[in-house]
């Protein structure tokens, strides 16, 4: 089993990193981390068997990349480059072969296809237009852009405060609906209930988790609730960024980018949600997480100290506890667990 990061390659960083989790008595330890691919600002990636598929800059040029994955080696096997701001996300559908990407600075959703061999086609994208209250809501700002539980499109714009849902018709986006959150929210990403029928929003701006019904048959939303992800008397700046559920559908994760933790939310029988633990991340800036595929363990990556902490989890209580604190990681943004 390997953990991969790769993030922001303004300082130390090289690319994309692996780490292998090695047998340490009844827990797992990460080490030998090194650099995998060598490119510029790989700060989101998907792995799908062999292939690759990452953000990359390339000069003035920035895009996605796709790469072949051999013996801990890559092979790039093409690129979609464009001129201005790469995209923030990036996600793969292996069954349908497209790949999606949002761009925060150039405020469009964007899809592609691929081939066997890695091979990038553009099929169509969407702008989306508007501003927020906030200073940070000065235009629109696609943070997500990836699919439904029913297999529909769903974008979050921190810019507008808004949820919106599409369908892919031939080449086309066709929009199907919009969930309008509060305003200076801060929409940044969502994820869905095992059942598909509720969804679970975090606010970037506001650091708040929004929970609501949602039926994607008629489109009927119902606003269940709201949470905060930091302590209320936290006056420091906050950013709240990646939002996990675990698969059993009982515990929501959140990191925060200041307050530098992770909230854990047990989610009741009604789908709202009770706090269960905030933690330290014992670093700063953390942007991403993730878990192996028994999410007994989890990694978090903190951007700002160049280091990542990997805990245990307890699947009853949902509760993190610290296996170890400092593994060297520079400048991490996305965490993503590869097993065999």
């Amino acid at each position: 089993m390997k953990v991969w990061f790769g993030g922001y390659t303004s300082h130390d960083s090289r690319g994309i990193y692996t780490a292998d989790a090695e047998n340490n008595g009844n827990d797992i330890k990460l080490d030998n981390v090194k650099n995998i691919v060598e490119l510029d600002r790989p700060t989101y990636f998907q792995l799908v068997g062999d292939l690759l598929f990452t953000i990359i800059q390339n000069g003035n040029q920035s895009g996605i990349a796709t790469y072949r994955i051999k013996d801990e080696k890559a092979e790039q096997l093409d690129t979609y480059l464009h001129e201005d701001a790469a995209p923030c996300y990036i996600s793969v559908d292996p069954q349908k072969h497209l790949v999606f990407t949002a761009n925060y600075h150039l405020a469009t959703i964007n899809i592609f296809s691929y081939d066997e061999n890695g091979k990038l086609t553009f099929v169509t994208n969407e702008k989306h237009e508007g501003h927020g209250p906030r200073p940070e809501q000065d235009a629109a700002h696609p943070h997500f852009f990836d699919e439904t539980p029913a297999g529909n499109l769903v974008s979050c714009d921190l810019g507008i405060d808004a949820v919106d849902f599409y369908r892919l018709e031939g080449d086309k986006l066709k929009h199907l609906a919009r969930y309008q959150m509060e305003k200076g929210f801060g929409t940044r990403h969502i994820t869905f209930s095992p059942d598909g029928k509720t969804m679970y929003i975090v606010g970037e701006l506001s650091s708040q988790v929004n929970v609501a019904h949602l039926n994607e048959q008629t489109w009927d939303f119902e606003d269940i609730a709201t949470y905060k992800t930091i302590p209320e008397d936290f006056t420091d700046h906050n950013g709240a960024a990646a939002i996990r559920i675990s698969k059993d559908g009982k515990f929501i994760y959140v990191s925060n980018r200041g307050h530098d933790s992770i909230a854990v939310f047990k989610v009741l029988n009604d789908g709202k949600l009770e706090l269960a633990q905030r933690i330290s991340v014992f670093g700063s800036f953390p942007r991403d997480f993730n878990w192996n595929k028994s999410e007994k363990y989890l990694v978090v990556a903190n951007q700002n100290t160049n280091n990542a902490t990997l805990y245990r989890r307890n699947s009853e209580t949902g509760s993190l506890t610290p296996l170890q604190k400092y593994i060297p990681v520079p400048e991490a943004t996305r965490v993503l667990f590869e097993e065999d």
